[in-house]
């Protein structure tokens, strides 16, 4: 294998097909939603960018202070000879595993953005001499079919994206990690903690309005690509605690009564003043949960830890 392969399994026309599904059946369905994986533009992950930055945003903190620290653990729990990363995006905060897992040959990052992994591929192969990056351009939460690597492998799934599948998407996912994994390979998972309702809130409304403005991108999205006619500023940025669910919900409010055209669907969807369209579920998880979900996919969790401030969680679990 060379330094650097770039292999594409998601078709080239896999999201603008994906994109028509969900908005015709979110925007059709009672309460309206739309999937947050399409925030993502260019612009919306810049934003997202600026999100991490903010003071009352601490997941990325958390995370990183938990490889920073901890990156030498994880590496001596799975001495892995491949690291394969879900969602890996720019893989900025990856190195700190990458240079600990001193067995390490092959990184296999797994993204749907080609750019995203091109740029971080070359980055790496020249930061890291001797390990083969091999890039897939790939829908994580579909049908995936990993290169053959040498084992043992850890799939790591950071940034608690896990908490933005419903449970049955999450049970779902699990499964179809279990099933990608052999005996000695283990798993990676990152998962946002349960915490005060007013630090969980103020993580997805900030002062400065990045997120409101993050939230609104996926009416931009829509009428760029579908051609649709939305005013983002006809809708309010939203952030709930469900405390039943335990998760966040990140909603737009419609300030008025409106109708919004979407000719590439040749669809009209109606909005009452106040009603909502959910964008985001962010779930936060305890330990205890975390176990039981991975038990239920056939995955034992065997490793803890925490940023010092107990925020945030990385898991390491193995197949039983």
């Amino acid at each position: 294998m060379s330094p650097f392969v770039l292999t594409r399994i998601l078709a080239e026309d896999a999201m603008e097909a994906a994109l028509r599904a969900d908005v015709r059946h979110g925007l059709t369905a009672h309460p309206k939603t739309l999937p947050p994986k399409w925030f993502y533009d260019a612009h919306g992950s810049d934003l997202f960018e600026q999100i991490t930055e903010l003071p009352e945003y601490y997941p990325t903190r958390a995370e990183r202070e938990i490889l920073l620290e901890k990156s030498g653990e994880i590496a001596a729990a799975l001495p892995a000879r491949t690291l394969i990363e879900l969602g890996s995006g720019s893989s900025d905060k990856t190195r700190h595993l990458l240079a600990a897992l001193t067995s390490l040959e092959t990184y296999v990052p797994v993204d749907v953005s080609d750019s995203a992994l091109a740029q971080a591929g070359k980055s790496l192969v020249a930061d890291f001499p001797g390990l083969d990056v091999h890039g897939l351009i790939a829908d994580f939460t579909a049908e995936l079919s990993l290169p053959d690597t040498p084992g043992p492998r850890l799939l790591a799934f950071l940034g608690g994206t896990i908490g933005n599948l419903l449970p049955a998407e999450r049970a779902g996912f699990l499964a179809s990690v279990r099933a990608m994994l052999s005996p000695g390979d283990a798993l990676l998972l990152g998962t946002d903690l349960v915490k005060d309702e007013q630090v969980l809130v103020r993580a997805y409304d900030d002062a400065a309005g990045v997120t409101a403005a993050f939230n609104k991108n996926v009416l931009t999205v829509v009428n760029r690509e579908l051609d649709a006619d939305f005013d983002p500023d006809a809708f309010e940025h939203v952030a709930l605690w469900d405390t039943e669910r335990e998760w966040i919900e990140m909603r737009l409010r419609a300030r008025s009564d409106q109708s919004v055209k979407i000719p590439a669907l040749d669809l009209a969807v109606d909005f009452a003043a106040g009603e909502e369209l959910r964008t985001e579920v962010s779930a936060k998880f305890r330990k205890d949960g975390v176990r039981a979900e991975l038990a239920s996919a056939g995955l034992e969790l065997s490793h803890w830890w925490t940023d010092a401030q107990g925020r945030f969680a990385l898991s390491l679990s193995t197949v039983r």
